[in-house]
């Protein structure tokens, strides 16, 4: 146990399931953190442990992780800004950045590994980013920090992007790429969130009215996948549910408002609680959002978490719904911090020791999924961290 560790408060709350998320944060910017290129004023995070620095940079790039590393580095800023955002109330020290800094640096870092671009083949990764950095440039107002103009500039780019890719192709959505021939939930629900949040509420809605008349299934109450054009030219409709579809819808439903929207929101958090979990292996009874594995399943989880605390906290949802959206998110952040597990001396991330390392899978024990010698990929530890703040917002919006 760490000395950081020793010092969590035994007790549930919100002092306890904060003190949980910055140690999420410190671990996982301690162990996959690292300078781009050995260049000062960036940041970037290697997508897997143990790796050399150089190695990371030939291995698979993993945009749209970079971008939910930047949006858990913003949750724990905005934290940081709760306790007075001092340089006693950083995450990692006083002496170190504060988490709106580096994520700062993250975006720089992003720009350049991305060949001096934010632009990529794909628009569900575009959206991820512009959802981020558009959060980091409301904490940098809050913070009174520079890197408002590079966001706002990031965010006219990837909104032409957007407005490109939101066409009347299939009666409308948002394509999954850049070769045009998908257009499923992944995409069009991120870019609806963005155009809600960024004052085009009518692009928002049609995006949603789209996706409602075409890819919810309303014998289940949740958003399938896609549509995607086969070689002769037909629409198909890819059926798979993944948890990570229905947070952003959620998002978009709840940041437009509106009886239908806050209706609908209402059955996806129900079906959710139905539909989208797994008994906790450890404890009989208490039930946990299902999550998806490692690779890009590896952060799955984790975005849902992220629209169930929002959830949590709307009073324009019935109190049923509320309860069931925060004990979904407060019983899967108990699980992961469960069953984390400190990296030992003996392992080859020994240099790390200390820091702890979380499960890809709630309901078993990190020992279990990622036992000493394992390669750990950063998708899940983000996952882990991103439920860990999720959980510290709902406690945080509960106290009085």
């Amino acid at each position: 146990m760490t000395s950081q560790e020793a010092e969590l408060p035994p007790a549930d709350g919100p002092i306890a399931r904060a003190a949980r998320a910055t140690e999420a944060a410190r671990s996982v910017t301690a162990v996959f953190g690292q300078r781009l290129f050995f260049l000062p004023g960036t940041h970037i995070a290697a997508v897997q442990r143990p790796s050399k620095r150089v190695e990371n940079l030939f291995r698979p790039w993993h945009y749209w992780w970079q971008a939910h590393y930047v949006d858990c580095l913003v949750d724990t800023g905005l934290r940081e800004l709760g306790n007075g955002a001092t340089p006693a109330a950083r995450f990692n020290g006083p002496d170190r950045p504060s988490a709106g800094r580096l994520a700062s640096r993250l975006v720089t870092g992003i720009r350049l590994r991305n060949l001096l671009t934010f632009v990529n083949n794909y628009y569900d990764d575009m959206a991820w980013l512009a959802l981020s950095t558009l959060r980091l440039e409301k904490l940098a107002e809050e913070s009174r920090r520079t890197g408002r103009r590079r966001n706002a500039r990031i965010r006219k780019t990837l909104t032409l992007q957007f407005d490109s890719a939101s066409t009347d192709d299939l009666g409308g959505g948002t394509f999954w790429s850049k070769k045009r021939d998908f257009k499923n939930t992944p995409a069009t629900a991120p870019v609806a969130l963005y155009y809600a949040r960024t004052g085009n509420l009518a692009k928002a809605q049609a995006l949603l009215d789209w996706l409602d008349a075409r890819l919810f299934d309303p014998d289940q109450g949740l958003y399938l996948d896609g549509i995607r054009i086969n070689a002769a030219g037909e629409a198909v409709v890819e059926s798979a549910i993944y948890t990570y579809n229905q947070g952003p819808v959620l998002g978009a439903l709840l940041e437009l408002g509106g009886a239908a929207n806050l209706a609908r929101a209402t059955t996806v958090v129900e079906a959710v609680g139905r539909s989208l979990t797994r008994e906790r292996g450890d404890t009989p009874g208490t039930r946990v959002l299902r999550c998806d594995g490692t690779g890009d399943g590896g952060l799955f989880t984790g975005i849902l978490s992220r629209y169930l605390a929002l959830a949590a906290a709307d009073a324009r949802l019935p109190g049923t719904v509320r309860n069931t959206a925060a004990r979904l998110v407060l019983d899967t952040a108990d699980a992961f911090w469960d069953g984390r597990r400190p990296i030992t001396p003996a392992e080859p991330l020994a240099r790390h020791r200390g820091k702890l390392l979380f499960s890809a899978l709630p309901e078993k024990p990190a020992a279990s999924t990622y036992p000493p010698g394992a390669a750990v990929e950063l998708s899940t530890q983000l996952q882990a961290w991103t439920v860990l703040e999720a959980a510290a917002a709902v406690e945080r919006a509960s106290t009085p």
